[in-house]
């Protein structure tokens, strides 16, 4: 059998997501770095496993699934032994998928805006951009308050958190501080002390966005369809 593949690139947090469900799950995977600087995941190879040229993908014995969410629940559906990570009872699976809608519409989207955006391409950090950003805290503090649980969608860990958690840690790597959310942040804490193994599996990703935001990469050879470059703007 061969192992599952998982295309990836290391500072991702969609794929760093599909990694934590990964080792949630302990399943053996080989990982398939792709070099997003000199655009690997643009070409027409690339595409031939997903049209949409993006990261992560998985080729699981041939099957190829793109998007994180539907690898998340795909992994969870196919390989766990039990319905924690991803329950079958409808309400309680409602409440998972609703989790990841929000990750997917709103949370990681105004993150990914605000933080990930201007350090690889020549966007700038607005304060309309922030607003968003405390948006999408309060919306999960507000979820958290009202559902009364000790993780996103229940009082153990779904596929939700791992969404979740690989949106916030662009966050920690900007040094973005969480106080004002008091619940976000005592979930994201707890996510990282109760489960030390799988934040060590994103921590390296975390660290990475950190250096990046810091010393941002020269994209400049990236012909990319959608987003300018630093250089291509000048």
């Amino acid at each position: 059998m061969a192992p599952l593949k998982l295309y990836s690139v290391s500072d991702s947090p969609p794929t760093l997501a599909v990694r934590l469900a990964l080792k949630a799950l302990d399943i053996s995977y080989l990982l398939v770095n792709i070099d997003f600087t000199a655009g690997e995941h643009l070409t027409d190879d690339y595409a031939n496993k997903n049209p949409q040229k993006e990261v992560p993908c998985i080729d699981d014995e041939g099957f190829l699934l793109s998007e994180s969410i539907v690898i998340l629940q795909y992994l969870a559906d196919k390989y766990s032994k039990t319905d924690d990570l991803y329950p079958k009872e409808p309400v309680k699976r409602a409440l998972v998928n609703h989790r990841l809608a929000f990750n997917l519409s709103t949370y990681y989207r105004y993150i990914s805006e605000y933080v990930m955006a201007p350090i690889f391409f020549a966007y700038e950090r607005t304060p309309q951009g922030l607003k968003k950003v405390n948006i999408g805290l309060s919306v999960l503090n507000m979820i958290l308050e009202r559902q009364g649980t000790k993780f996103a969608a229940a009082d153990h860990v779904t596929i939700a958190d791992f969404g979740l958690v690989s949106a916030t840690l662009c966050l920690e790597a900007i040094g973005f501080g969480l106080d004002p959310f008091p619940l976000v942040s005592q979930w994201y804490s707890k996510f990282k002390k109760d489960f030390p193994e799988l934040w060590a599996e994103v921590e390296p990703g975390m660290k990475e966005i950190q250096e990046f935001n810091k010393n941002p990469p020269d994209l400049s050879k990236l012909n990319h369809p959608l987003h300018p470059t630093k250089k291509q703007q000048i």
